[in-house]
C-alpha cells in the first residue's frame, strides 16, 4: 500500500522518479506545445486543448442570479485564454439547489445570465452545467436511491419516477433559457453522487429509473435526446460524467465492469461528441475526485496513485472512443508539473482535452502561460482544500492563498 504525502518536488525529474517508484503509468512531456492545437469538437473549433472545468462559488444570491463575485469570477476566467470554458453548476429548480447561493437559471433571471455572458469577451466556447443536487440539495435531500454508504437517518423519501419523468422537460426549458442567454451548449450533470450520478448507480431502486442498465441510464439519456431534438447539432449537449464512484457494488458506478463504455457508445450514437470524464463523490471520498496535501482525512495512497487513476480510467475511455473529445482530469495537484502531464497525456493518446478544477480559483490565467512557456510555481493551486471549507460553510469559494483580499478574509470570518 502506497503512503500518502505532501507535494515536495521541484523538478519534473523527480516526479518522474517517485512515480516510477510507485510503478505508476503516467506520461510526462516537455513539448507543452501540443496543447495549444486547436480541436474540432463538431460544433465549436477549439482554439487550445485547455478547459476550465466548472468551479462553483457558491456566490449567487437567493432568487439564483449571479452575484458580484460570480461576475469577477468570469470575468477573470473569460482572459484566461483556455480553449473552453464550462461554467460552474446551475440548478434546474430552486429544490434542487446544493446551497442557498448556488446558481439556478429560470425565466425570471435568465436576461441576468445573458448579461453575464455577454461580459465574457473570449474566443472560446461556454458551456453551462445544469444540476440537480439529488441526495445533496438543502435543506431538504432528494435521493434517488438508498446507499448504506451515503445515507443518514431520516432519508426523505426516494424521487418518484413521475417527478424524474416530469424534471426531462424542466432539463430541456433550462437548456433553452442557457440558449437564449447565449450559452454555446449545456452539459446534463452525471457526475459526483448528486442526482443523475447517483441513478447511474441505482441498482437497488425499482421502477422504471432502477437496477438494469437501461433503466439507470434513462434520465440521462432522455433528457440529452430531448434537448438535441429540440435546439439542434450548432448547439452542444454533453455531460460531466462520473466512470467511477469509488462504492462497491450495487452502491456504486463504474466498480464492476463496463458500464461507463456501454453509456459513452449510447451517447455517441445520440450525437454527442465531447464527453468530460471524473470519478468519486466529493462528500464521501474526496481524494478519489480531487488528490490532495489536506482534506478531510489522510487518505491511504499516495496523490499520484490518485492522479494516475484518474489519468489512466479516462485514458481507457479516450483508447475506446477515438471519434470523441474527451475531457481528462486529474492535474492540479501537481503544480507547475502538470502542464507537462497534460502534455504527456495528449501525446499517448489517453485524452483530447485537459480540464483544470481547482487551479482556476487559484491561477485564472494558467492556461495563458502554459501556452507561453509553461507555469509559475508561485501562482499554483496547493491542494489545501480551504476553498472547499469555505464552500461547505456557506461563505462562497475560491483561493483562500492566492486570492487573500477576498476569500482569506473569509476564511477569517470562518476561523472565529
Amino acid at each position: 500500500m502506497s503512503v500518502h504525502k505532501k507535494f515536495k518536488y521541484e523538478t519534473l525529474e523527480q516526479v518522474i522518479v517517485e512515480t516510477n517508484e510507485l510503478g505508476l503509468n503516467l506520461n510526462f512531456s516537455e513539448n507543452l506545445e501540443i496543447l495549444s492545437r486547436k480541436v474540432d469538437i463538431g460544433e465549436f473549433v477549439l482554439p487550445n486543448s485547455l478547459v476550465l472545468h466548472p468551479m462553483e462559488g457558491a456566490d449567487g444570491d437567493p432568487n439564483g442570479m449571479p452575484g458580484e463575485l460570480t461576475k469577477r469570477r468570469y470575468e477573470r476566467f473569460s482572459k484566461s485564454g483556455a480553449g473552453l470554458i464550462w461554467f460552474e453548476a446551475t440548478a434546474v429548480v430552486p429544490e434542487a439547489r446544493a446551497n442557498p447561493r448556488q446558481l439556478w437559471i429560470h425565466n425570471g433571471n435568465v436576461d441576468d445570465f445573458k448579461r453575464l455572458r455577454d461580459e465574457m469577451v473570449i474566443n472560446a466556447p461556454v458551456i453551462m452545467q445544469l444540476t440537480h443536487s439529488g441526495r445533496y440539495s438543502k435543506p431538504t435531500p432528494i435521493p434517488a436511491a438508498h446507499n448504506p454508504y451515503l445515507d443518514k437517518t431520516d432519508m426523505p423519501p426516494l424521487i418518484t419516477d413521475g417527478e424524474l419523468d416530469r424534471l426531462t422537460d424542466v432539463y430541456v426549458q433550462a437548456a433553452i433559457l442557457a440558449k437564449a442567454a447565449g450559452f454555446d451548449g449545456v452539459d446534463v450533470k452525471a457526475c459526483h453522487g448528486y442526482l443523475n450520478s447517483e441513478l447511474l448507480s441505482a441498482f437497488t431502486r425499482e421502477g422504471r429509473y432502477g437496477g438494469t442498465l437501461e433503466n439507470r441510464t434513462r434520465f440521462l439519456t432522455t433528457i440529452i435526446q430531448k434537448i438535441r431534438d429540440r435546439l439542434g447539432g450548432d448547439f452542444i449537449v454533453t455531460t460531466r460524467m462520473n466512470i467511477h464512484d469509488g462504492l462497491s457494488y450495487p452502491y456504486g458506478w463504474g466498480e464492476t465492469n463496463d458500464e461507463p463504455k456501454r453509456l459513452i457508445a449510447t451517447l455517441r450514437d445520440l450525437g454527442v461528441k465531447i464527453v468530460n470524464l471524473t470519478m468519486g463523490n466529493p462528500y464521501h471520498n474526496p481524494h478519489v475526485n480531487r488528490p490532495y496535501d489536506n482534506g478531510p482525512y489522510v487518505p491511504e495512497e499516495h496523490p499520484l496513485v490518485g492522479v494516475a487513476r484518474l489519468i489512466n480510467g479516462i485514458g481507457e475511455i479516450q483508447t475506446a472512443f477515438p471519434e470523441m473529445a474527451v475531457i481528462g482530469t486529474g492535474y492540479s495537484w501537481l503544480r507547475q508539473f502538470s502542464a507537462n502531464l497534460a502534455a504527456g497525456t495528449i501525446e499517448s493518446g489517453k485524452a483530447t482535452l485537459i480540464g483544470y478544477g481547482r487551479e482556476c480559483f487559484a491561477y485564472p490565467d494558467f492556461p495563458t502561460d502554459i501556452l507561453n512557456g509553461g507555469m509559475k510555481k508561485e501562482k499554483c493551486c496547493i491542494a489545501c482544500g480551504r476553498c472547499t471549507e469555505l464552500m461547505r460553510a456557506g461563505l462562497g469559494a475560491g483561493c483562500v492563498v492566492r486570492d487573500t483580499e477576498i476569500y482569506g478574509t473569509l476564511y477569517g470570518k470562518l476561523q472565529k
